[in-house]
């Protein structure tokens, strides 16, 4: 007789981590920061090469967090394969352009999920305890393992200088910054596209702001507090088809998973 095969999930059940990724408000802000990072990062240009990046910049930052999202929802075994996929689509490439992707570039990928993730959850939920940090960090520590990174820090409190000297030795305004801004104006209209700018101000690092000449003050720092009001009232899906394009309104509606 054939025994059945225990699923394990990937993420436990409960786990804050789920908690992060199974609300479209948190994943908005994930996507306003990582944004934000994407156009400075050095290897950018990796990113164009495809040309997916400049044509739709939304859809390609959505389909990084998409692909995130999935693989902390999934089995262990259902997560692997999806890491592994993405790792053969990175490879494929690097085979087409007849160069390799560096390791860093990679890692910090890796990196802006863990600092958004626990950014944009302590900006519109509460603060999260040094375990739980530790929680953030173990999953996507896994998942770099699993991408066979290497030089990743063992541990969240590892991790902190580790990422404070990728921001300084990764990250310039080039070319490429400016014109992805200009495609994100471009695909977003002005007044969300002022929203995004306002939104990235609340959750990206210093290093980040300074260099993208992003003041402190955010106009969302008022409407933070009457978003919260308004999910109590029912109201928040009508202010984010308010803030968001038509055509990714089914896709932040599908976000919105009450984990388990």
């Amino acid at each position: 007789m054939e025994t059945k095969k225990e699923i394990v999930d990937f993420v436990n059940k409960g786990s804050v981590v789920r908690k992060i990724w199974g609300n479209s408000d948190t994943i908005l802000f994930i996507f306003a920061g990582a944004s934000a990072e994407f156009a400075l990062n050095k290897a950018v240009d990796w990113l164009y090469y495809t040309g997916k990046l400049p044509s739709d910049p939304l859809g390609r930052l959505f389909s990084t967090v998409s692909y995130a999202r999935k693989i902390v929802f999934s089995s262990t075994e259902e997560a692997n394969k999806a890491i592994d996929t993405m790792r053969q689509i990175h490879a494929a490439v690097e085979h087409n352009r007849g160069a390799t992707i560096p390791d860093w570039a990679y890692r910090d990928v890796l990196f802006m999920l863990i600092h958004y993730s626990i950014a944009s959850y302590e900006l519109l939920e509460r603060k999260l305890k040094e375990d739980e940090k530790e929680e953030v960090y173990n999953v996507f520590y896994r998942v770099g393992k699993r991408m066979g990174l290497s030089e990743l820090p063992k541990t969240y409190t590892e991790w902190l200088p580790v990422r404070e000297s990728h921001l300084i030795e990764n990250l310039k305004a080039s070319k490429y910054t400016f014109d992805l801004f200009k495609q994100y104006k471009k695909h977003l209209g002005i007044f969300r596209y002022k929203v995004l700018i306002e939104a990235q101000k609340l959750v990206v690092p210093k290093r980040v702001k300074k260099l993208l000449y992003l003041n402190n003050s955010s106009l969302l720092s008022i409407a933070i507090p009457v978003y919260k009001l308004s999910r109590n009232i029912k109201m928040n899906q009508f202010l984010k088809n308010l803030l968001l394009p038509p055509d990714y309104k089914i896709e932040i509606r599908e976000l919105d998973i009450h984990p388990v």
